[in-house]
């Protein structure tokens, strides 16, 4: 797998700020073991205002924080993986700026990208705003990720992400899908060109363990039901959260992960607990101490189109699963407690407290589910479009006449 094109990945989220559990970063660190990757933090969907996002101004900030970084190798022990936030601006709702803000990420990229020695590498897009910026870029493939559904996301401009996406889905040499459901909804624009690549576990980072107590030393009652990951309002059903606080007072609620929001609704309660943002290493810590991990997700399009990576996370980490439904679910109910509305949920979680478990065998379930195996199957799909491609006599790479250039 060492030998093949270097891979450049506009990634859906930002190396700085977000989780370090998200699959681009989790696949591009593993694939820098074997080829040069360029990380290109998000160049997002929408400028945050006030009024419209949540916590507008400290988004603001990170993403100028981000952008002073322009360039950094992060990880010593792995030098090939370089992490670029371009300069932009994310005013998409007038075309002409538009315009200029792709050409201008797509210099920037194309510059670092010379500067580490890559051509025509294979491209991989997460976000849909990426299409503008990589379609005229030399490669040897271009693939869209397409682990979101992002026209559903309220704060962009739907109509807009949603023709990106449609242009990404129907011209792109290959689409990754991490949920079999969403896959299956959209095979009429992908046709052959689809490919099923599910979300892997670090095994190792997240073994199980007994309870740590670290939440009690916390001063967290027991029985401690636990949630770990981002707090978004546009996934997060935080009625239902307020219910467990409300209707559970013996219980615990346990809160870790950034918030797009103020949590007071729930904070009020004396019996919830947020304690923020913790890095990735302290994470299987905090969650062995859960005596019930959630995920509480809201029913929408953005949830119906997912696969959650905690989920493999907590069933890793021994722990046993309450979660709402969503399509991708079906595959893992032997695994995972499945609740169809709020009653059942709270019901979920008491058979849990009181001695319930799943009766799957997890350890064939993750025994070749790792970050590792699935990257070695992500390099091995890229090489097989290209290889494809190649034998069809076709080339993904730009043309003059269709208005853009080679390269290097």
């Amino acid at each position: 797998m060492s030998s093949g094109p270097d891979i450049i990945c506009f990634c859906g989220q930002d190396w700085w700020y977000h989780n370090r559990a998200h699959s681009d970063f989790q696949l591009m660190t593993r694939a820098a073991q074997h080829r040069k990757v360029l990380l290109v933090n998000s160049i997002g969907m929408r400028m945050p205002m006030p009024g419209r996002s949540p916590l507008p101004f400290r988004r603001i900030w990170r993403k100028l924080k981000s952008m002073m970084r322009h360039v950094r190798t992060p990880l010593p022990a792995t030098p090939d993986f370089t992490v670029m936030t371009p300069l932009l601006f994310p005013f998409y709702g007038s075309e002409k700026a538009r315009a200029f803000n792709a050409r201008s990420i797509r210099r920037q990229v194309e510059r670092v990208a010379r500067g580490l020695g890559f051509v025509d590498p294979h491209i991989v897009v997460t976000v849909p705003t990426a299409w503008d910026v990589a379609r005229e870029m030399a490669r040897t493939t271009l693939v869209y990720n397409r682990s979101d559904k992002h026209s559903a996301f309220g704060e962009a401009d739907q109509g807009l992400i949603a023709g990106l996406e449609r242009e990404l889905l129907t011209k792109t040499d290959g689409v990754l899908y991490s949920s079999r459901a969403f896959l299956a909804s959209e095979r009429e624009l992908t046709g052959d060109r689809a490919h099923f690549l599910d979300h892997g576990v670090d095994t190792a980072h997240f073994a199980a363990r007994p309870r740590t107590e670290t939440l009690a030393r916390l001063g967290c009652k027991r029985p401690i039901v636990g949630f770990f990951g981002g707090l978004d309002d546009y996934v997060i059903d935080f009625d239902l959260l307020e219910r467990i606080a409300v209707e559970r007072p013996d219980y615990t609620l346990v809160l870790i992960g950034d918030a797009t929001l103020p949590l007071d609704r729930l904070t009020r309660h004396p019996n919830v607990r947020h304690l923020g943002f913790r890095p990735y290493a302290e994470i299987p810590e905090l969650g062995a101490d859960f005596d019930v991990s959630i995920m509480p997700w809201l029913d929408n399009d953005w949830i119906r189109c997912c696969n959650p990576i905690k989920l493999k996370e907590y069933l890793s980490l021994g722990q046993e699963v309450v979660t709402t439904y969503f399509p991708e679910v079906e595959h893992y109910r032997e695994f995972v407690h499945v609740a169809n509305d709020g009653d059942e949920f709270l019901r979920r979680i008491d058979a849990v407290v009181a001695g319930e478990r799943a009766p799957g065998d997890r350890g064939a379930l993750l025994a070749e589910a790792t970050w590792d195996d699935r990257t070695l199957e992500l390099l091995a799909t890229l090489d097989g479009i290209a290889a494809g491609r190649g034998a069809a006599g076709h080339s993904s790479r730009p043309s003059v006449e269709s208005g853009g250039a080679s390269r290097r």
